[in-house]
């Protein structure tokens, strides 16, 4: 494949980089940075009502990761930053700590762009953001001096699929690969168990928005990532997550080329065992279930066969 360069990097050359960068402050003065619309004053002492985070980000760590998807870790992993906080309420989150009690420490633009550019020295193939749609105003800041002062990887937006438009749109150019989850095909389901009466529809119109921008994953000849979507699915005991009519809005709405990771690692946490049937993980069998969906839609690129 032709030569890679990161999306941004065109951004940075023609100034508009910057000017996300600074349309995206204006917004956190009413924000509507993620798809709860809360219109807090982020840049007062005043934090947003659901992800409790104001003017900076707040990261709990960050590192060379070599769990994720495999077209990200490659042999050096993925440089992952962990942002603490989150703007959805998961009963069973498995990050509790992180995303529901904020353990981190909160940091400036300039200190977020010197964890990326230590990252790319340390020879991961990507930056990987993981939980920042309540942060993509600080993110942007930190990617105008990260990128003034050498970041050229490709950057992943690792994200629980509740993402509002206005967000996409300043992300649009941006973001080289987005790895949204589909948690929920039902809004009822996800208004008991992520506090997010529209969870459904807002997810959908974001994984097809981000498709829009990005197109399916591309691997270069090394099998690592590039640009594309990746989509993440976990599924849960008794379809309650909705399986079916999630694969069959990948195959229907986005592509059969999408890229999928099928994920089996539920296992309850948190405030699961006050949710049945969260409160043991899928068998076997429903897992065999899901994985056979996957060739009905035509599903075939999966991470894990």
């Amino acid at each position: 494949m032709s030569r890679f360069e990161a999306a941004y990097l065109k951004l940075l050359r023609t100034g508009k980089l910057e000017h996300r960068a600074r349309s995206a402050a204006e917004h956190m003065k009413s924000c509507d940075l993620c798809a709860r619309g809360c219109h807090v004053n982020r840049l007062l002492s005043t934090k947003g009502a659901a992800c409790r985070t104001g003017e900076w980000a707040v990261v709990h760590s960050y590192g060379p990761h070599h769990g994720e998807e495999r077209p990200l870790v490659g042999r050096y992993g993925s440089g992952t930053i962990f942002f603490s906080w989150c703007n959805l309420r998961c009963v069973f989150c498995q990050n509790w700590d992180i995303s529901h009690k904020g353990l981190g420490q909160e940091i400036s633009a300039e200190e977020l762009a010197a964890m990326m550019l230590e990252l790319q020295k340390m020879g991961c193939h990507n930056i990987n953001l993981v939980s920042p749609s309540h942060v993509v105003a600080p993110i942007l800041a930190a990617l105008v001096v990260a990128a003034k002062n050498g970041l050229h990887l490709p950057l992943v937006y690792n994200t629980g699929g509740y993402d509002s438009p206005q967000a996409l749109a300043l992300l649009d150019g941006v973001i080289d690969i987005y790895m949204p989850d589909m948690k929920f095909a039902d809004s009822e389901v996800a208004r008991r168990l992520l506090r997010a009466p529209d969870y459904a529809e807002v997810n959908r119109a974001a994984v097809k928005e981000m498709h829009r921008q990005v197109g399916d994953l591309v691997l270069d000849e090394n099998g690592i990532a590039r640009r594309g979507l990746l989509v993440r699915h976990l599924v849960l005991p008794e379809n309650l997550a909705g399986t079916d009519r999630i694969l069959s809005f990948i195959a229907h709405e986005i592509s059969t080329e999408t890229y999928l990771n099928l994920m089996d690692q539920y296992r309850p946490c948190y405030r699961a065992d006050e949710y049945p049937p969260l409160d043991r993980r899928p068998s076997g069998a429903e897992f065999r279930e899901a994985v056979l969906l996957t060739k009905k839609y035509g599903l075939l690129r999966l991470d894990r066969p």
